[in-house]
């Protein structure tokens, strides 16, 4: 083979292209970006991320430079509502959200930072094909020509894709029918609409927490103007047909018009040229479908060249990268094409938006789709370590990548497992979960038993905000989803305040207020000597430790759906005697009573209600520093050792999914047999 200027050249700097460009120099590829524009875009399109992108991008240990993402509530099917949480088995269900700009601006750092070179400015005019490689001809910035060798070139370069124009890829489907305009506006007051029907279109508006409105509208009677992009007045007028309303005074920061176009390659592949994302496929961007598609296939494209240009793998390999994501991406138009059908199509369309909202109110139906858009029905790349290949497909061989695991294709899948996948059983996928007194402990280590499970946490505290943070910054760091809630408890109104919080927290995140899982967990301890307790500690104990869960439960039951979980936090206190915790052993046998006559209340809508008593447990205490303290407590266990808060959580874990159903008004002795005498 002739000297080459780079192994790869990748045309276009959008996130596609950038990813791609990463994985390349992870696997050892030398790679040259080449981008059109002289700046990156600051238009504001894609925003949303879903589940096996998430994936893919924590297993680059990217997840946490883009915030990490905020949920971006649970989505919908062509104006439907559809919960994305309930896609199954990824920590990450549901959908983010991440603004193009900011995944872009991400990637770039990331991919330079490992060596890829992004030359701006320049526009691929010439692709010529060679045995031994592909020269690519562009014209810089400065009007100079240049004429770049390389093995492989990529054309990552959009819907008008130069390298697809210039390599011949056939480009078959159908041309647009239909038209949405989109605009970021400011200075504008809308109400809040999601896909809301009109006589005479479809109208969208949601006001983002920095003031800016964003506003889609589709008129049934519009005819798709182009791909020019759409006069501020244009976009005006269409609003007022469709929605009556009125958009004067609003500055227009973004304008934008997207059709409903439906284009695939035949082929992803032609000799020594590649196509990924919009340069391969054009479809309507509902739902944030397009760009996560386009990743998914920059991520499987990456390890399989990565590995060609190593030597790793033979010629065939590459072949099998059309194989895994044509049949992808025809499936994602398909269901792109549906959507479409559902949300622009006039009231001929009645009659099966009807039959399709009964279907969702089916819970298989309603996981079938959110997989299907998630990616995580066996349709995306697995998210392999950069620079191992994304081996993938019938045929294919397994390898071991650098440093990692072995990394398996099994023969008709695109499922693979590697050590940055959560080790998680998934069970809680989709749940949302309060643990009160959360910050430290016990209640600690329970949030971060859940989060592992996948549920959304509720990490509350009285007052040490920092601490939750800190709560918080651990799941996180696994790759879970929890948000802080300072509430003190046992004050007139504690428990209106928490809920207030509490609601609107989860009105963010899931577009719901739905509490899944209960966990009452914080307290307080006497630790004096009975004739010592005054009647303000006395009430002090009995107002956090047995009327706030009390009270708790009793708000909890409007947002505790049928089938949820409690989990009362008691002690084996309650077993034996300890005069130094008197009145705590009186709120821990409370704590039992209520968990006992609510199980039978309750049971009628499928909702168990246990309790947990845990015995001596490290909850990071000073006492336990001391070995001979420590010591003399292990003596008490049949195990010979202290607890661990982690001992604790498992329990309470175990209680909060659907293994424990058949249990209920049970007290669960977590003491590790220190009550067995």
């Amino acid at each position: 083979m002739a000297a080459l200027d780079t192994d790869v050249v990748v045309v276009g700097a959008g996130p596609v292209g950038l990813l791609l460009a990463g994985d390349l120099r992870s696997g050892g590829a030398r790679v040259t970006v080449l981008e059109r524009l002289t700046e990156p875009t600051t238009e504001s399109r894609a925003s949303i991320l879903h589940a096996r992108t998430m994936e893919l991008l924590h297993a680059r240990g990217l997840v946490g430079r883009l915030g990490p993402p905020p949920d971006a509530g649970p989505g919908h099917f062509g104006g439907i509502p559809l919960d994305l949480a309930e896609a199954g088995d990824s920590p990450y269900a549901g959908q983010w959200k991440a603004p193009q700009t900011l995944v872009e601006t991400v990637l770039a750092d990331w991919a330079t930072g490992l060596g890829a070179e992004v030359r701006r400015g320049h526009t691929v005019t010439g692709l010529t094909q060679e045995p031994d490689r592909v020269d690519v001809l562009a014209v810089a910035p400065t009007g100079e020509r240049l004429r770049l060798s390389a093995a492989y070139v990529v054309g990552c370069d959009g819907e008008e894709s130069a390298v697809r124009r210039l390599a011949g890829f056939a480009f078959p489907g159908t041309g647009p029918t239909r038209e949405l305009l989109r605009a970021d506006l400011r200075g504008v007051d809308l109400r809040d609409r999601r896909f809301e029907r009109h006589p005479d279109g479809v109208a969208n508006a949601r006001r983002g927490p920095d003031g800016v409105t964003r506003i889609m509208v589709h008129a049934f009677d519009r005819v798709p103007g182009g791909p020019k992009t759409p006069s501020f007045e244009e976009v005006r007028a269409v609003w007022a047909h469709v929605t009556g309303e009125d958009l004067g005074g609003a500055e227009p920061l973004w304008l934008n018009a997207f059709h409903n176009a439906r284009r695939q390659a035949a082929c992803y592949r032609s000799g020594r040229v590649f196509l990924a994302g919009d340069a391969a496929h054009v479809q309507l961007p509902v739902g944030g479908q397009a760009l996560n598609l386009g990743l998914q296939d920059a991520a499987d494209l990456g390890g399989r060249l990565a590995a060609r240009l190593a030597g790793r793998a033979g010629e065939e390999l590459l072949d099998t990268y059309h194989a895994v994501r044509h049949p992808v991406g025809s499936r994602v138009l398909g269901n792109i094409e549906a959507q479409a059908q559902l949300l622009f199509g006039g009231p001929e369309m009645d009659g099966v938006r009807t039959v399709f909202r009964e279907l969702l109110g089916i819970a298989a139906a309603r996981r079938h789709l959110a997989a299907m858009i998630s990616g995580l029905d066996g349709g995306g790349p697995a998210p392999t370590r950069p620079g191992a290949p994304a081996v993938t497909g019938p045929g294919t061989p397994a390898m071991t990548p650098p440093g990692g695991t072995d990394v398996h294709g099994a023969p008709g899948t695109n499922r693979q497992h590697t050590t940055h996948r959560r080790n998680t059983m998934g069970k809680l996928t989709g749940k949302t979960a309060l643990v009160t007194g959360s910050s430290r402990g016990i209640g600690r280590a329970t949030a971060i038993r859940l989060a592992r499970e996948g549920a959304l946490v509720a990490v509350h505290c009285a007052s040490n905000g920092a601490a939750a943070d800190e709560t918080v910054a651990a799941i996180e760091k696994e790759g879970g989803r929890a948000f802080p809630l300072v509430a003190e408890l046992g004050v007139p109104g504690d428990v209106h305040e928490l809920f207030l919080k509490l609601e609107r927290e989860l009105k963010e995140r899931t577009g719901a207020t739905t509490v899944d899982i209960l966990v009452n967990n914080a307290g307080v301890m006497g630790g004096v000597a009975p004739e010592d307790l005054t009647p303000e500690a006395f009430d002090r104990l009995f107002a956090v430790n047995a009327k706030a869960p009390y009270f708790l439960l009793q708000r909890a039951l409007r947002n505790l759906p049928d089938g949820g979980r409690v989990i009362n936090i008691s002690s084996g206190l309650t077993r034996v005697a300890n005069p130094q915790e008197v009145a705590y052993a009186m709120t821990k046998g409370a704590i039992d009573q209520l968990t006992l006559h609510f199980a039978k209340h309750l049971g009628p809508r499928g909702i168990t209600v246990n309790s947990v008593g845990p015995g001596i447990t490290d909850n990071g205490t000073p006492v336990f520093d001391d070995k001979d303290a420590v010591a003399a407590m292990a003596s008490f266990s049949v195990f010979g050792r202290v607890g661990d808060t982690r001992d604790v959580a498992d329990v309470v874990a175990f209680l909060a999914s659907d293994d424990s159903r058949w249990i209920t008004g049970s007290y669960l002795d977590a003491s590790g047999g220190t009550l067995l005498g």
